[in-house]
């Protein structure tokens, strides 16, 4: 490494054109002493030419916009000079020069790297996917500019330190609108750096994956719904509230057509369709990953839907339910849970579990048509809701059993 290395950078001539009267111009780049030239593709008449100050004469349009151009040029190679330094390589004027005109591996960035995956991939990763890797992508750059103080670093400098630090910093994350990330959450972030980190190896940016001694580590997390008893409870309270007893109705539908948030405040009267067997059904699409979503209407959910139908602001927009922000669902449903007695952490998205087990499987609803209601891509990710749903058979079936247990046990004490 050149840490002293002395960088000049000027501008010269050559090459009077003499039907023209233009000279072309060329970007000299010396280090100690060393130096190399390219082409600036840019030219003048001789008489425009400041050879003191190296800059073009004059107040035209063309001069104006050549000087600028040139100014471009020089910060340019200053900054390639700078990224090299940072680089720690050993440092020579055909180097910067290879560095300015982006003509060398070794200039990739990580938002390079970023860049061209979620570029390359957004026609073939799914819209709610690549809506991750853009969340990523933003929690990156602050860790850059908020712990390391730069935009940007070298590739190279993607290592397991990097790594350490930014799983770190993605666990204390919080932006305005969230708390940190829970352990998932956070291992989703490194997975999908990680994913990025394999094509940068992959596409020869990097050598070697730094990832190579980092694992990731997934708990695992109960699926939480709720009984149909406790779905019942908050089917038959009333609230006074407006706002409130609209939210109620909303987790409600979802819980009945296992509809996603978003995808609920998408429904528009269009999707509400005559199926083929004449009853209403819901044509519509997942937001998450784009499936088709074909979902009959149970008499609950149609009910609902039946409730806002003669709404004049719903009507004048064309949706079925009224609208609401998520945090401000989620903060009501806290507190309709807390009238009804449930003892669960209630959120918009239990919902969609609650149809998946209660509903659905819970009822007999073969687990391959449940993934079709669901929009899931795997059947995988539907069985996890089995696996609840027999690990729930499972305790009842236990408390059963100690029932009656205790109910022979007092019998024989009475005989």
């Amino acid at each position: 490494m050149l840490e002293n290395s002395r960088l000049s950078v000027v501008f010269v001539t050559r090459k009077l054109n003499l039907e023209t009267g233009n000279i072309k111009l060329y970007a000299r780049v010396t280090v100690d002493g060393k130096r190399t030239e390219f082409s600036l593709n840019r030219e003048l008449p001789v008489s425009l030419w400041d050879e003191k100050r190296k800059r073009g004469k004059g107040f035209s349009k063309y001069v104006i916009s050549l000087n600028k151009y040139l100014d471009q040029v020089f910060t340019g190679l200053h900054e390639a000079h700078r990224q090299l330094l940072q680089e720690e390589v050993d440092i020579c004027s055909a180097g910067i020069k290879a560095r300015y005109l982006k003509e060398d591996d070794r200039g990739k960035t990580l938002l390079d790297l970023i860049t061209y995956h979620n570029t390359s991939m957004s026609t073939v990763l799914r819209k709610g996917t690549m809506k991750n890797y853009n969340s990523t992508e933003r929690c990156i750059k602050e860790f850059l500019k908020e712990k390391m103080g730069v935009d940007d670093i070298p590739l190279k400098k993607l290592n397991y330190g990097f790594i350490v630090e930014f799983e770190q910093y993605i666990r204390k994350y919080k932006p305005a609108t969230r708390m940190g990330c829970a352990n998932n959450g956070t291992m989703k972030h490194m997975e999908r750096l990680k994913k990025m980190s394999r094509l940068a190896v992959k596409l020869e940016w990097l050598d070697k994956d730094p990832f190579i001694n980092f694992k990731l580590r997934f708990e695992k997390t109960e699926r939480q719904f709720l009984t149909e008893r406790e779905l019942q409870r908050i089917e038959e309270t009333t609230f006074k509230v407006p706002s409130t007893e609209h939210i109620k109705d909303l987790f409600i539908f979802a819980c009945y057509t296992g509809l996603s948030f978003i995808d609920v405040q998408e429904l528009k009267a269009d999707h509400l369709v005559k199926g083929m067997d004449g009853n209403d059904w819901l044509y519509t699409k997942r937001t998450k990953t784009d499936e088709p979503l074909k979902i009959p209407l149970l008499p609950k959910a149609k009910e609902i839907l039946d409730t806002y139908k003669d709404d004049p602001h719903l009507f004048e927009n064309g949706r079925l339910l009224p609208l609401y922000s998520n945090p401000m669902i989620n903060r009501t449903l806290k507190d309709i849970a807390n009238a009804c007695g449930i003892r669960k952490k209630v959120t918009f998205h239990v919902a969609r579990h609650t149809f998946a087990t209660a509903i659905t499987l819970s009822n007999g609803v073969p687990i391959e048509t449940v993934s079709k209601l669901l929009g899931h891509t795997k059947l995988s990710t539907t069985q996890i809701y089995a696996r609840v749903v027999e690990k729930k058979v499972g305790e009842d079936m236990q408390n059963l059993m100690a029932t009656m247990k205790q109910k022979n046990y007092r019998s024989g004490e009475v005989s």
